[in-house]
């Protein structure tokens, strides 16, 4: 059978992203058709190769064995494609651990394993590389922020987006062919997402979109947009579990003790204390129609750093080499300007730990809604911000933290078209 007469029925195979994952990180997944009687195509990761027999963990988390005959054809298609076209034909010596799989043939009737007729493959190393393309068109033509205003008849969301320079509105606009994927309430990954309709998209919200922009950054013709509700936690540590991998934070804004979960997917990042200054100066000077930062040795928020670093300086922990006018990585001067998406400065600052943290310590997190009196889990969490809570009336609320984090590890962060 040859890879045309095998087109029509795995036109269901496809690649998806994620931002995880992450900006999300892409990852392939492969939506199976109903069985038809004896038939079977299951969808799933190489995990062991032993002789002719096939071990694969299957999306539902079966494992299952694939028994491969002479009869059996292997085909390779390329991440991205809706059908096989420019698929090519592999052996099973080609096939590795990690490689996606689509399998088409007869269960055996305890359904542990399966007679394969037919196996198309995405191979490991092609997803990585994918994977890495779009972990970077992410971050390159990428914006987040907190929607302030949906037009439906329009199709388009207008978001408050946050830069070193301050907040900014930019508009999105969306299209027929538009992606809208929504997250779960209770889940940081991205692999939970589930596609959604532009009307689901409340004020509120947090969104991240990719597309591309306009010169002044204002507009963005939508390609794929992924939204959630979220729940902004700006408060002080009371206290960390290093066992748990929890911190019980007083919440500013309730009051209250809320205690926030770390997993391997949360972004946690201390920000630089010269860049926490100028972020802190930036805003008071925004709160008081200043429209930029206060002289510096002012001692206003941002204390006695100075609020305009001199050319050629960048803050602490900044990338090497990075312009601090707002360039990759930099800290921001005392123009306006510097538009950078603060997620994608956010993601060259070094990750931090619990052991980072102490009692009284400020905090600024972006985590899962939770449910009830629960933990909420933590998506991105920024500490060292002391200078700009101090210098902001609402506690923090008007976050400038986006839940979306490009530097996930390539562990499944993706979401199922």
């Amino acid at each position: 059978m040859n890879a045309s007469k095998l087109a029509a029925p795995m036109l269901a195979l496809m690649l998806t992203l994620m931002f995880s994952g992450t900006a999300p990180i892409p990852i392939v997944h492969a939506q199976t058709p109903a069985p038809q009687n004896a038939a079977s195509r299951p969808v799933g990761t190489v995990k062991a190769i032993n002789g002719n027999a096939v071990t694969m963990t299957t999306d539902a988390g079966a494992e299952l064995t694939v028994n491969v005959q002479d009869s059996t054809r292997l085909i390779k298609t390329a991440p991205g494609q809706k059908d096989l076209t420019g698929a090519t034909a592999i052996q099973l010596k080609d096939l590795q651990a990690g490689d996606r799989i689509l399998v088409r043939g007869t269960p055996s009737d305890d359904s542990k394993s399966i007679a394969a007729a037919a196996i198309i493959v995405m191979k490991k190393s092609d997803i990585e590389q994918k994977q890495a393309a779009e972990r970077a068109d992410w971050q390159k033509r990428g914006v987040g922020g907190l929607v302030t205003a949906v037009d439906l008849a329009s199709g388009t969301i207008t978001i408050s987006s946050a830069a070193l320079s301050g907040n900014k509105s930019v508009a999105i606009h969306t299209a027929k062919d538009t992606v809208i994927r929504r997250y779960a309430p209770d889940s940081i990954k991205f692999d939970d997402a589930k596609l959604a309709t532009l009307d689901q998209i409340q004020p509120g919200d947090q969104l991240r979109a990719r597309g591309d922009r306009n010169p002044e950054g204002t507009e963005l013709n939508a390609q794929e947009i992924v939204s959630g509700s979220f729940r902004n936690i700006a408060g002080t540590v009371i206290s960390t579990d290093a066992a748990a991998n929890t911190l019980t934070v007083t919440d500013l804004k309730t009051k209250k003790p809320v205690i926030v979960k770390l997993t391997q997917d949360s972004q946690f990042r201390k920000l630089p204390a010269m860049m926490a200054q100028i972020m802190a100066a930036r805003m008071s000077g925004a709160a008081s129609g200043t429209n930029g930062a206060p002289a510096a040795g002012n001692g206003g928020a941002g204390g006695n750093a100075s609020a305009n670093p001199q050319p050629g300086s960048a803050a602490p922990g900044a990338t090497p080499g990075a312009r601090p006018g707002g360039g990759a990585g930099g800290a921001g001067n005392g123009r306006a300007g510097g538009g950078q998406d603060f997620q994608q400065i956010l993601s060259r600052i070094p990750p931090a730990t619990l052991a980072d943290l102490v009692k009284g310590d400020a905090v600024m997190i972006v985590a899962t809604q939770g449910t009830g009196d629960g933990p909420v889990t933590a998506i991105t969490m920024l500490s060292g911000v002391d200078p700009i809570l101090a210098a902001t009336s609402k506690g923090g609320q008007q976050m400038f933290l986006t839940p979306w984090n490009l530097e996930a590890s390539g562990g499944g962060d993706a979401a199922s078209q």
